[in-house]
């Protein structure tokens, strides 16, 4: 879980797991682009959006633009240096 300005690890061996470690510095870019306290605040409405409308919390979740960023580049160690700002706006569409 990426808590500005940590990730923190349920356990100290997924420190060595390179693809979460990326896909939580992709939260911390996130965040900071957000001001730390809009990051919470949009990805708690959007996770509430997306639940009413998928009627699942793990669809919702899996829907939420920063996850969806996230997700997709998260296998790519490259992705931080020539991720745009605010490139989570790409992701942000109904589509599942």
């Amino acid at each position: 879980m990426a808590l500005w300005p940590f990730v923190v690890l349920k356990h100290h061996s997924l420190k060595n797991d390179a693809i979460l470690i990326n896909h939580e510095k992709i939260h911390l870019r996130q965040q900071a682009e957000l001001l730390i306290v809009g990051f919470y605040l949009w990805y708690g409405i959007e996770f509430l959006i997306r639940w009413i409308k998928y009627k699942d919390q793990n669809t919702a979740y899996r829907n939420i633009s920063f996850e969806k960023e996230a997700y997709k580049n998260e296998n790519n160690s490259n992705y931080l240096k020539c991720r745009t700002p605010f490139a989570f706006l790409n992701f942000y569409s109904n589509k599942p």
